[in-house]
């Protein structure tokens, strides 16, 4: 970290502790210190500007948008006609270096998350990464050690918007007051799918000029550009195992994130994946993968050991209808959930999903009374990110939680690569029961784009 950045770093956090601490001497003194510490935004760089990129640059846009870096001229064109004074990249390794940027926001194809956020940790910056935080267990793992080394210098958060919201407060209140008893089973799904990858390997085009190719596929393997690996974003791109992880990798971000924060989980000891058989290039386009979670300790209402159920594409979801729908009666019909979770005990099944919360079957919660709210209200997915950034504080979605979501959720990528249930052990970062699951828990990287 340079001397600038370290001084500048202090004054904001300083200058935002004596607003907080005059706010009970007078309106007069507050609104002062107030004033003075909006006029001292952070330095933001954005990294990654188009699709995804777009929502989290307006997100933070009340910030100092100081650099804006993208590999497609056309976005870097757009977007620089708003923020005129901002510098401009198309390398991302060149915006982490920046002595005069403060924090970055970074929302590129997903095999560039850690890189990128392992960068500008190192080099002393807060960073919002968009989910997933990591392509490799590997990579979540060491965002989560990068991240505990710098804890109380930096703030991070991942990009799980919906972790904010108050429906997921209301169904996190729900489970450890006990509403259906001791969690056993925690089923998540999406509908979605994965399209074919065909042909997989595609026809060489003409790069459009100032397009930075080389930047855009970073750590995979070098081959002739064609537009439609990138163009479409996430949806198209996260069906390669080199630059995504399917839709485990992608939505599970977000759906698993609720079990997550609900039972306190974090290792598994175990994990299988069904699914059909493992492709080399393409992500599977249905799963049903199980994980295996010791008993916690804690709250008697959700200390019991515990199995997550994710299921996704047409086969994930028969399997998970034919499974919940005779446990949670007719309250509701499963089949209309898209997405969601359900939790089990033996007091009944919690259906959730960003929106709403039901209870089954019907006639064991005839007069059922919720408790009253004890998780606070968030300040914003965003300001969350911003405040800890100011003042030395920890957002609810830090790498350390995070990371350790996306380690778990990637298991079951390794898992179904590997077609058989593991063993894992956490504390060693090794499934003890496959030598050749070992090796999906990283990847080769090109020259000079290694964690």
């Amino acid at each position: 970290m340079s001397k600038n950045t370290s001084t500048r770093r202090q004054f904001l956090q300083t200058s935002a502790s004596v607003t907080a601490a005059v706010a009970t001497l007078g309106p007069s003194l507050y609104v002062s210190a107030a004033e003075k510490v909006s006029s001292d935004k952070l330095n933001i760089g954005i990294i990654g500007a188009g699709g995804r990129g777009g929502a989290n640059l307006n997100g933070v846009k009340e910030e100092n948008i100081y650099a804006l870096c993208d590999t497609n001229p056309e976005v870097l064109a757009k977007v620089s006609a708003t923020f005129a004074g901002a510098k401009t990249y198309t390398d991302w390794r060149e915006v982490v270096q920046d002595p005069q940027i403060d924090a970055v926001v970074i929302s590129t194809a997903d095999h560039h998350h850690a890189l990128c956020a392992l960068a500008a940790m190192r080099a002393g910056k807060h960073v919002y990464c968009e989910k997933p935080l990591a392509a490799t267990v590997q990579e979540a793992r060491l965002m989560q050690e990068v991240y505990a080394q710098n804890k109380g210098k930096i703030a991070t958060q991942m990009g799980t918007q919906i972790h904010a919201t108050e429906n997921y407060r209301r169904a996190v209140e729900l489970v450890q007051s006990g509403a259906v008893g001791p969690v056993t089973e925690a089923h998540v799904w999406c509908s979605r799918t994965i399209n074919p990858v065909e042909p997989a390997v595609l026809p060489e085009e003409a790069i459009p000029k100032g397009f930075d190719w080389n930047v855009w596929l970073g750590p995979a393997a070098m081959r002739p550009y064609n537009s439609q690996y990138w163009r479409g974003g996430n949806l198209n791109w996260n069906r390669r195992w080199e630059f995504g992880n399917g839709v485990l990798g992608d939505m599970g971000s977000h759906l698993i994130d609720l079990p997550f924060w609900a039972l306190g989980l974090h290792r598994p000891t175990s994990v299988v994946s069904e699914g059909p058989a493992a492709d080399e290039i393409a992500c599977p386009p249905w799963q049903m993968v199980t994980w295996e979670h010791a008993a916690r300790a804690g709250n008697e209402n959700w200390a019991e050991p515990t199995k997550v159920i994710w299921y996704h594409g047409p086969e994930g979801m028969r399997r998970r209808s034919e499974y919940l729908q005779p446990l949670v009666g007719d309250v509701t019909k499963i089949d209309d959930w898209g997405i969601g979770v359900a939790f089990v005990g033996p007091k009944g099944v919690l259906v959730a999903d960003y929106g709403k919360c039901v209870l089954g079957p019907k006639e064991k919660f005839a007069d059922f009374q919720p408790p009253k709210p004890f998780i606070a209200p968030s300040i914003g997915h965003y300001n969350e990110w911003i405040q800890a950034a100011k003042t030395g504080g920890e957002s609810l979605c830090n790498f350390n939680y995070s990371g350790a979501l996306i380690e778990h959720n990637l298991l079951g990528n390794v898992a179904h690569r590997a077609g058989k249930k593991l063993e894992w052990d956490a504390a060693n970062l090794t499934v003890t029961n496959s030598p050749e699951a070992n090796a999906l828990l990283t990847k080769e990287y090109r020259d000079g784009w290694g964690v």
